[in-house]
């Protein structure tokens, strides 16, 4: 099947596997998909992922992370596409939007590659806010 926005369907894979309460998500992966896997473990919001190689395409496996409550919770609460590709969203480094007042992130694609909000911030770019995790 082809897929013409991968990255709103890797979102959407990730949101569907919380909402069943599975521990892990699989889709086919891209070099964008792995940076974004990237983000979310280095901010704590997946465990783990992996790329799994495989004919015609790899596989990149994420394995979700949930609170270790009694009745335990997905860590990601929330996930939104920005940037679509009917309409392109960028931002200058001094307009990078906050998510939920700094307690999610804002996930932007900038010269100096796929970074989140609070990195693009500190090394002064701005670029495409690809979506927002909470």
């Amino acid at each position: 099947m082809s897929v013409n926005d991968t990255i709103a369907d890797m979102l959407t894979r990730v949101r569907n596997a919380n909402t069943a309460g599975h521990k892990r998500v699989a889709m086919p992966n891209t070099k964008m998909l792995t940076a974004i896997a990237e983000i979310l473990k280095e901010e704590g919001f997946v465990q783990s992922y992996k790329v799994i190689p495989g004919t015609p395409q790899a596989t990149l496996q994420i394995d979700l992370k949930y609170t270790k409550d009694r009745h335990p919770k997905p860590v990601i609460e929330g996930l939104r596409r920005i940037s679509k590709p009917g309409k392109r969203v960028y931002t200058q480094r001094a307009d990078i939007p906050w998510v939920k007042s700094g307690l999610g992130i804002a996930i932007l694609s900038t010269p100096q590659g796929v970074v989140s909000d609070r990195k693009a911030r500190r090394i002064g770019v701005g670029g495409e806010i690809l979506c927002y995790v909470w």
